[in-house]
């Protein structure tokens, strides 16, 4: 029985890393239930380096850290001893831009099993971690009344796969019909699986951010973002509406 519950006590445990980079250190906390992935985004959250940048170096850790799906929990992890991180800061990714991570579409999981992952306990202290974390900044007041529309920036709003230079022709059809008149019925947010500062340029340059008929109730990147396990799909980030619902509960939640 004793053996039983070790895993899940492992799972549970707070770890404090210490991550040198570019002659500095940086602490960074995260649960044996994360994976490699979300500790390269609590990296990124210090270090402002995207985590597909990211190499990590541990001792006799050999290429255990390249595989973002692992979890850390399985690792032999010591906060007594110092990660390393070799990686390229934000500015140098947007000059050499690197094709968004890929992201399952809630479509592509059945209905039982996206129900399956929801109400894992451990997903749901993810998502209560996420929430506490995460601050979600308004561009603008949430409107009383008007229900959420959350949107994705990849084929939603414009091509990223496009060979096209001009943002005018990345961009979708009739985009700012489309908001503007969504904008009459939603609030609207932005949620992509890039940085920030990669959001606020691309909807810059689409105009998106200072249209007058409507207007962006906040942005959210890929640190908003979490990941679970799917018995199809294996290990994979997603976007937990709940994040939003936690932080605005009064206007947006699973109740309107």
């Amino acid at each position: 029985m004793a053996s039983s519950s070790t895993p899940a006590s492992l799972s549970e445990e707070e770890l404090t890393l210490t991550v040198k980079w570019r002659g500095k250190e940086y602490t960074v906390r995260v649960c044996g239930d994360d994976s490699v992935s979300e500790l390269k985004r609590r990296i990124c959250e210090v270090t402002s380096v995207l985590p597909k940048r990211q190499k990590l170096l541990y001792p006799k850790m050999g290429n255990k850290l390249a595989d973002d799906s692992v979890l850390l929990s399985t690792l032999p992890l010591k906060s007594s001893l110092k990660m390393t991180m070799i990686g390229t800061v934000e500015d140098d990714i947007i000059v050499d831009p690197v094709e968004s991570p890929e992201i399952i579409d809630d479509f592509e999981l059945g209905q039982e099993e996206s129900v399956d992952i929801k109400d894992k306990e451990v997903n749901k202290q993810k998502l209560r971690r996420r929430a506490n974390q995460y601050k979600i900044k308004l561009r603008t007041p949430c409107r009383e009344g008007k229900k959420l529309l959350v949107l994705d920036i990849d084929y939603t709003l414009f091509d990223h796969r496009s060979t096209a230079e001009n943002p005018v022709q990345l961009m979708r059809p009739y985009l700012h019909e489309f908001l503007t008149a969504a904008y009459a019925e939603y609030d609207i947010m932005i949620w992509s699986a890039t940085s920030m500062k990669w959001v606020e340029l691309k909807m810059g340059e689409l105009g998106v951010l200072n249209n007058p008929n409507y207007k962006i109730t906040a942005l959210l990147d890929h640190l908003a973002m979490i990941t679970v396990q799917s018995d199809s799909r294996g290990i994979f980030d997603c976007k937990p509406l709940g994040v939003i619902w936690a932080q605005l509960p009064e206007v947006h939640s699973t109740k309107l």
